[in-house]
């Protein structure tokens, strides 16, 4: 049995009501769950939350909202990991054996159904128990500079100076938006920057952090773009 938990949950501070504010033209976390029901991959697109608003929403797209996450799993400290944790092990004990989970972020308007079913294909093929989205930086991260308090600028690697950026190694991050992981995985705590996991390159342009205001114009901008 595959299963995606989607956490969203209610007390998002720097953008109210985030992972329901419209984005266009939906809640923001209708996007996710279109996008899991569309992959035909899931026997269940689970919404983990504490908020009834999120929950009415989830359910009016076509999730299912089994549970009320627990207070202590919603605060602003604990980690996406103990709260699929939760998920999974609440789905074993109450639904069945779990071979696979993905997890989705609310936020993730950009991610396509064949961009869920490329990372299970590279989860399926046997040689790792952790998939997850990442990209490019657009600039070689050996030539960040930092600025001191009083203003004042030095390089992170200064011995790169010299370098030319086609000849520094290419970098890359998490995309925060896409994940697959083993029961076993999960269950076992493992982490996703390992040897046990690999990462589902997308391009920079699909992957949008929304964290402010001005972020989340951005990403309209750019959605409307990629949809026009």
């Amino acid at each position: 049995m595959k299963i995606v938990v989607i956490p969203a949950r209610g007390g998002s501070k720097r953008i109210p009501h985030k992972n329901i504010k419209p984005f266009c033209g939906k809640p923001m976390i209708a996007w996710s769950i279109e996008a899991a029901k569309a992959s035909d991959l899931f026997d269940h697109v689970i919404v983990s939350t504490d908020d009834k608003d999120i929950a009415s929403i989830a359910l009016e797209y076509g999730a299912e909202v089994p549970f009320e996450r627990p207070s202590r799993l919603s605060d602003d400290f604990t980690g996406t990991g103990e709260v699929v944790k939760h998920a999974l092990e609440w789905c074993i004990k109450n639904i069945g054996d779990i071979d696979y989970v993905s997890t989705l972020y609310a936020t993730s308007p950009f991610i396509k159904p064949q961009d869920i079913i490329d990372g299970f294909k590279m989860l399926k093929d046997g040689s790792c128990q952790i998939t997850f989205t990442a990209t490019s930086f657009p600039f070689p991260i050996q030539r960040a500079i930092k600025i001191a308090d009083d203003g004042s600028v030095s390089m992170f690697q200064p011995e790169n100076f010299f370098t030319r950026s086609q000849d520094l190694e290419s970098a890359y991050h998490d995309a925060g938006m896409l994940y697959w992981a083993t029961t076993n995985a999960v269950l076992q705590d493992m982490t996703a920057f390992s040897k046990i996991a690999k990462a589902q390159i997308l391009p920079r342009y699909q992957v949008q952090d929304i964290d402010t205001e001005e972020d989340w114009d951005r990403a309209e901008l750019m959605f409307k773009a990629w949809h026009s």
